[in-house]
């Protein structure tokens, strides 16, 4: 059993929805138990900013699943709920990046954990930090909190705090 942690993001339809559905597909994987749900967050976009705010979250699961394995579960999920990539960094459904995987360095033609941009997204660090305080990436060996300090938490907002993993997973 590994501890992955998973960045989810929305901006189109109903956003909120959308997270809940992919948590719940999630935790319906036999393989994969969320164990933690940050707050939601409300974020402006970042790289192409004409589009709506998205919301945001970061998970903590625990599973059996390679690294691999757990990108394709996290595609499929998106599929599933419709993803469309039109633009790069535009608007979507439903994106779902895995962010860091059992303090391992992966970098294969599919995947690079820890994901590459995390580290420069106030909208990543600011969930992760809310649930993993003490997290640290594992190519550089500096935490969350160091990164968070730099970046700051310009343009993201809380907008639903989420005290119970069960509730959210169950509403």
């Amino acid at each position: 059993m590994v501890t992955a942690y998973i960045s989810l993001g929305s901006n189109m339809g109903d956003k909120e929805q959308a997270l809940q559905h992919a948590v719940q597909l999630l935790q319906k994987n036999e393989y994969v138990n969320v164990t933690k749900v940050s707050s939601i967050y409300d974020t402006d976009p970042v790289g192409y900013e004409d589009q709506d705010v998205f919301l945001n979250i970061v998970i903590e699961v625990e599973t059996t699943l390679s690294a691999q394995q757990l990108l394709v579960t996290c595609q499929e999920i998106e599929q599933q709920l419709k993803r469309v990539r039109i633009i790069r960094w535009g608007p979507r459904t439903i994106d779902l990046d895995i962010l860091l995987y059992n303090h391992e360095n992966i970098e294969t033609e599919t995947l690079i954990v820890p994901h590459p941009r995390m580290h420069e997204r106030a909208f990543v660090l600011v969930p992760l930090m809310e649930i993993a305080k003490d997290a640290v990436l594992p190519t550089t060996e500096r935490t969350v909190a160091s990164y968070l300090e730099e970046v700051g938490h310009a343009g993201v907002r809380v907008f639903k705090e989420i005290d119970d993993v069960e509730g959210f997973i169950h509403s």
